[in-house]
Formats: structure tokens, C-alpha cells, sequence
């Protein structure tokens, strides 16, 4: 990729950064007095860009920037919009409502917006050529995500409803009622009752059609036990309307009482005026099917599938078919040797190529695809790359790296040359110092290749090493890649004066199917083989870190490794920081949610394999601990309950092993509000400063 963005900061930061890597790296007498060390301060005090939408004809961007507010506890966004060439700058909305999901009418002359100005989140639009925001909808129940029809005359739009209710207004007053009940209990009979942090209550996310102008909304999923969008994570790139304006796609997961062990979504067809029930257009494929995607002349669909069910981390491959089409029509793979998985898919004007986002050695790149031949090439490729949509020609992405968080660039889909059009965050990045960082490769488990990264000390000196905080990604199908990250930022660490190490394990995204699939069954082997020998491999080529000292810290899957390093690698670090992990696989699997999940990874259910839930399940190794650990634990994380945590501190107390138990009573599998944000980044730091350095750790003994 050519970049030609140097004339903007956030860009240039993050290239200089990465070439300065092995420079003299000692305290300049030209470098600004007012920079400072990065820390969860300025984490917090950055402004989050997301959500860009370019107007039809790409003169414009809409999107949405979150600041922290830490008074009020919480993040508020607002809508900004620029130009194209980056000039024009400036702030839509500054109420103290939330506001976010712009989209353009078709003429470009209006934006439509969610916001919760009236009370709910409701739609709102606002004329650009003057005027206050207009609102269009007055739900008795929250808009979450919508799209306009091509015309811009009707709406599709998600929201909770009870599936047997006729209307919203139904929803409504069943709510009511259950609020007005002395009783508190509630009856479940099947299983899903509760998910990611919600408990269920009866409703489900249903599609709903209603005209721009006003009007009845209408369920066109009355009836059915499932969501559209799917829960926790779907949005609006999970439903489409067709291409003759006449019916609406969605995809959902109606599988009844086995949808708590099914990852069986399809793609439904339902007309937009509910005189028909949905109809399965995707029943051939018993794994996931997902976000459809016409083609600008109406006559090609093209959506993403798996195709192994009861695994959520199989590929997405790129699937498409004639239009119109039925439930017969039959659909072609097309780019069956490109190994990875898109996020995104958008398509060129002429219909000739499909653009996707998708993890890639350790960034997220850019990729076009050409639809006759399934020929890929890389647009871009390092950073990480999100929010892609094409217009007036050049395709708009929000990038980060390591080094940078978010912001909108353009790029030429024909060359790859980018331009940064935002700098939202220059201000604040010219007043801290950040860690440089370099992605290294070596030979892991069974000769495969394994990438990972090393992010040095924000104030390095040479001759000086550091202690190491090791980080373990989640997942486990996840990646630490180059990535300005808000929870596990490895600059939080490089400030505070670590050499930060991450490595993308075997089962880690980016890296080809096989590599992915390579974990099953086996979670503890050659995910800590890699980690052993990336650590190894890290000290021998950065000989700035220090080999005696470190900490390794994880979440979910990364603390379940925090767990089993303790008892496998019990000699291999100061100490560990365990977040939101599960200490016992078997009794993780009876407590969880998404059962498809262990059932995938361990083999089976505990019952027909219990083998492979006690093959590498930490609980059996807490004989050999040693290590001291901090264990880190939200209240509403369903997917590993608190127990699990619990369970962890109870047996480094009991055998008497320096511990310390960080509990959130209001957070769920991760820590969201800025307090407590701030709480778990200096709380974790304290702990590794007590562990490796002599001064704070002779501080924390008297």
C-alpha cells in the first residue's frame, strides 16, 4: 500500500514509530518537556471515531465520535461530519443525548440518525441545508439498529418485542403488567435464559417495516422464538432489503430449544407488508449463514457462510447467487482458496469486485476480491482496517494500529493509496510518549510459523531491560495484532515502563484455517508451547527485556492460560493477572450460555467425552501453583461466571499463595464503565510494579 498521508499526524506517528525501533532511542533535547509517559488517563481521554457513512455521492462523511466523560461516568457520542478531502471539520450534534448510526437519504440532502433526545433511542433526521433534527419515529420500545429502502421511503428497523404480541404497543403493556407483579420469580424451560449479561424476559429482537413518512410498524417476524439482529453482537449488516423494494432478508438463528448448542443462522425472505411468513432461503447449510449484500444492479446476492455447524469460529466463506432467487437457487463459493475470514463485504459499482475486511498476519487488511475469477488481491494491509464503505469512487475506512487509535481515511480501491481525513486525536498524541513496536515471527508447535508482536518501554533507553508484561488474547479465536486496543492496550504497559510481548498462539484468526481450527482439543498444548517459545524467542532477539523479570496477564481463554500456566509453567513468571477465566472446564461447560462453544472446542458434551473437558483443565494442576495471581471478575458475565473467578482466588488462598481478588459487581465479561476502567488499569499495573520492581515491590511487603 502507497501511503500518502505523511502530512498527517496520526499516520505519521505511527510510521515513524515503527521505523525507530531499533534507533538510539535516549531522551531528546528536542523532544517537547510537556510529553509524558502513555497511561490510562490518556487511554480514556481519547476520542473514539467509528461509524463512518460517506454520502451517496462521497462528497461528505457522516460518523460518530465517543469522548469519556468522567464526571458522569460514562461515554457520549455526538455526529461529526468532513469532507472528503479531510477540510470542512466539524460537529453535527452536541447534545447530551447519545447519537450514532448515521445514514444518508438517497439524495444526500438529509442524515438519519438514532438518538436518545426524545427519552429512547429513536430515529431522528437532520436536513443539511438547515433546520433542527426532525424526529421520525415514536416506538414504545427502542429503535436499536435500521436501514432506509434505495427509494428512502420505508424503513426496516430492530427492536425487543414479545413474538406471540400482535404490536409494540402489545410488547408495552406485557412489560408493564410483569413489572406490576408482587412475584419476582420466573419460570424458564429451555435453556439460553440468560446471555452474554441479560436475562431473558420473553422478548426477542424482531424486524419491523414502517414507512419514513410514518405509519404502523409492522412485525415481519411475529411469532417467532429467534433474533434478527442476532444477539450479542449482530447489527444492521445482518438484514437487506431486496433489490425491487417489495420484501426484506434477514438472517436468524430458529432452531427452538436446541438454539442454545445451534450456530445454524439463515437467511430469511419475508415481504415487507407481513402478508407472509418469513421463508428459509438457506436450509441447505446447517451452519451460519449471515449479512446479505445485493449487488448495485439488483441482480446478484452475495452473504457470508461457515460450513461446519456448532462452530462459530470456521471461516466465512464468500457465497453467491442469481437474484431472484428461491429457496432452491443454488449458490457458488466465490474465492474458495483465499484462507480468511471477511468481516465486511461491499461491492464495486460495476458489480465486478467485492471489497472485505479480514484478519491477516496480525493486522486487519483490506482486500478485493474479483467475483468471476474469486482472484484476490491486498488493497492495504497493515493496521487495522474497519467500517468499509465505497462512494464517489474511493473506498472510507477507519484505521488503527498499535501506536494510534482510529481514524477515516479514503483510499483508492485501483492503488491502494490512502489519505488520512481525520486527526481527532493529534492534539493529545503530540503530548505522550509511546512505546515503539515491531512484529517478529519463530518456529511454535510442530514446526508452524507463529507471528507476534513486542511494543518497547515508552521511555526506552538502550543498555537499560525491562520487565515484560506478557499479554494472552481471548478467544481463544481471536488475535493481539496490530491494533489500538481500549481494554488490553499494550501502550498501558510500554508507559509504565514494561516491554509488552504478544503472540498469536496457535488458534489464533489471521493466520489460515488450519492454524485456527489447530486448537481444538487441545487447548493447553500447542497454545502454550507457542507462548513458551515466543517468550524465548522475544528475549533472544530483544535483548532489552529483562529475563528475569515479568508478569503474564489474559482474559477469558487468556485467563483460563493464566490458570494453566500456573500449574504447566508454574517457573515462568513474577506473577499472573487472571481476568474473567474459567478454572474448571467441565463445570464451565453446565454453567455457560453459548453450549455450542465447549461442545466444539472439548469434543463433545462432558458426558459423552469427558476426556477432553479433563485433558486440560486447570483445576488439575492447582497442586503445583506458586505464582502470585490477581484474579479479576465481573458479576454479569454469563459466558464464565464469577464463580470461576472465585474458585480461582479461593485456591491460591488456600494454598497460601500471594493473591488478590478485583471484583465488579456491574460489569460483565468486560470492564466498560471509565471508573472502573480506570480501576482495573492502575489496580493490574500496581499488582506487576509489586512483583518486578524492587522498589514497589520492598513498598508492598512493609
Amino acid at each position: 500500500m502507497s501511503r500518502t498521508a505523511s502530512r498527517h499526524l496520526p499516520a505519521l506517528l505511527s510510521l515513524l514509530l515503527g521505523a525507530a525501533l531499533f534507533a538510539p532511542n535516549s531522551a531528546s533535547a528536542a523532544e517537547p518537556a510537556a510529553r509524558h509517559p502513555f497511561s490510562t488517563e490518556d487511554l480514556l481521554a481519547m476520542q473514539r471515531l467509528s461509524e463512518p457513512a460517506p454520502s451517496p455521492n462521497g462528497s461528505l462523511i457522516a460518523f460518530v465520535v465517543r469522548r469519556t466523560d468522567l464526571e458522569a461516568n460514562r461515554g457520549i457520542s455526538d455526529l461529526w461530519l468532513v469532507k472528503r478531502d479531510g477540510t470542512g471539520l466539524r460537529q453535527l450534534t452536541s447534545t447530551a443525548a447519545a447519537e450514532w448510526q448515521p445514514r444518508w437519504s438517497p439524495d444526500g440532502r438529509t442524515l438519519f440518525f438514532l438518538s436518545t433526545r426524545s427519552g429512547s433511542a429513536q430515529l431522528f433526521m437532520l436536513p443539511l441545508d438547515g433546520g433542527e433534527a426532525i424526529q421520525v419515529t415514536a416506538l414504545e420500545e427502542d429503535v436499536a439498529t435500521y436501514k432506509l429502502s434505495p427509494d428512502g421511503t420505508m424503513l426496516l428497523l430492530s427492536a425487543e418485542t414479545f413474538p406471540e404480541c400482535d404490536d409494540l404497543a402489545c410488547s408495552k403493556e406485557r412489560l408493564a403488567a410483569n413489572a406490576a407483579k408482587k412475584t419476582t420469580g420466573r419460570i424458564y424451560k429451555e435453556a439460553l435464559f440468560r446471555h452474554w449479561d441479560t436475562w431473558a424476559d420473553g422478548r426477542r429482537s424482531h424486524l419491523f417495516a414502517m414507512p419514513v413518512a410514518g405509519g404502523k410498524a409492522i412485525d415481519l417476524m411475529k411469532g417467532m422464538a429467534a433474533d434478527s439482529p442476532s444477539k450479542p453482537w449482530g447489527g444492521a449488516e445482518e438484514y437487506a432489503f431486496s433489490p425491487d423494494g417489495k420484501s426484506a432478508l434477514f438472517t436468524a438463528r430458529d432452531e427452538g430449544r436446541s438454539e442454545a448448542w445451534s450456530t445454524n443462522h439463515d437467511l430469511f425472505q419475508v415481504p415487507l407488508d407481513g402478508s407472509a411468513k418469513p421463508v428459509r432461503l438457506t436450509s441447505d447449510n446447517k451452519a451460519w449463514d449471515t449479512a446479505p449484500v445485493f449487488s448495485p444492479d439488483g441482480s446478484k446476492l452475495v452473504y457470508k457462510a461457515m460450513s461446519k455447524p456448532g462452530y462459530e469460529a470456521d471461516r466465512f466463506r464468500v457465497m453467491l447467487r442469481d437474484w431472484p432467487g428461491d429457496a432452491k437457487s443454488k449458490a457458488r463459493e466465490v474465492a474458495p482458496r483465499w484462507d480468511r475470514s471477511p468481516h465486511e463485504l461491499v461491492w464495486s459499482p460495476d458489480g465486478a469486485t467485492l471489497y472485505a475486511t479480514a484478519d491477516n498476519l496480525g493486522h486487519v487488511s483490506i482486500f478485493a476480491i474479483e467475483v468471476a475469477t474469486g482472484t484476490v488481491r491486498t488493497i492495504a494491509k497493515e493496521g487495522s482496517w474497519s467500517n468499509l464503505s465505497l462512494a464517489g469512487g474511493l473506498l472510507f475506512a477507519t484505521r488503527d494500529d498499535i501506536a494510534t487509535p482510529a481514524e477515516l481515511f479514503s483510499l483508492d480501491p485501483n492503488t491502494g493509496r490512502s489519505e488520512a481525513l481525520t486527526q481527532l486525536n493529534a492534539p493529545l498524541l503530540s503530548t505522550v510518549k509511546m512505546g515503539a513496536a515491531e512484529q517478529f515471527s519463530f518456529k511454535g508447535a510442530k514446526g508452524r510459523t507463529v507471528y507476534g508482536w513486542v511494543v518497547k518501554p515508552a521511555e526506552f533507553a538502550e543498555g537499560k531491560r525491562y520487565p515484560v508484561a506478557f499479554l494472552v488474547h481471548g478467544g481463544p479465536q481471536g488475535s493481539f495484532g496490530n491494533h489500538f486496543h481500549y481494554r488490553w492496550n499494550p501502550q498501558s504497559y510500554a508507559g509504565r515502563g514494561y516491554a509488552a510481548v504478544m503472540i498469536d498462539f496457535t488458534g489464533s484468526t489471521g493466520y489460515g484455517q488450519a492454524f485456527t481450527d489447530a486448537i481444538q482439543g487441545d487447548w493447553g498444548g500447542a497454545p502454550l508451547e507457542d507462548l513458551q517459545k515466543g517468550l524465548a524467542a522475544a528475549r533472544a532477539k530483544y535483548s532489552f527485556i529483562d529475563r528475569e523479570r515479568g508478569c503474564a496477564l489474559g482474559a477469558s481463554y487468556g485467563a483460563y492460560m493464566m490458570n494453566w500456566i500456573a500449574g504447566a509453567w508454574s517457573d515462568g513468571f513474577q506473577c499472573l493477572v487472571a481476568h474473567n477465566g474459567n478454572l474448571d472446564e467441565q463445570m464451565a461447560y453446565y454453567a455457560t450460555e453459548e453450549l455450542w462453544f465447549p461442545e466444539r472446542e472439548h469434543g463433545g458434551t462432558p458426558w459423552e467425552n469427558p476426556r477432553g473437558y479433563d485433558k486440560h483443565n486447570p483445576i488439575n494442576l492447582v497442586k503445583n501453583w506458586k505464582t502470585p495471581v490477581m484474579v479479576v471478575h465481573g458479576a454479569k458475565d454469563f459466558r464464565v461466571v464469577e464463580t470461576q473467578g472465585m474458585a480461582t482466588f479461593t485456591a491460591a488462598q488456600r494454598k497460601g499463595i500471594p493473591s488478590q481478588f478485583l471484583y465488579f459487581p456491574d460489569e460483565n465479561h468486560w470492564v466498560l464503565k471509565p471508573q472502573n476502567s480506570l480501576l482495573w488499569h492502575n489496580t493490574v499495573l500496581d499488582w506487576l510494579d509489586q512483583w518486578t520492581k524492587p522498589a514497589a515491590k520492598a513498598t508492598a511487603e512493609k
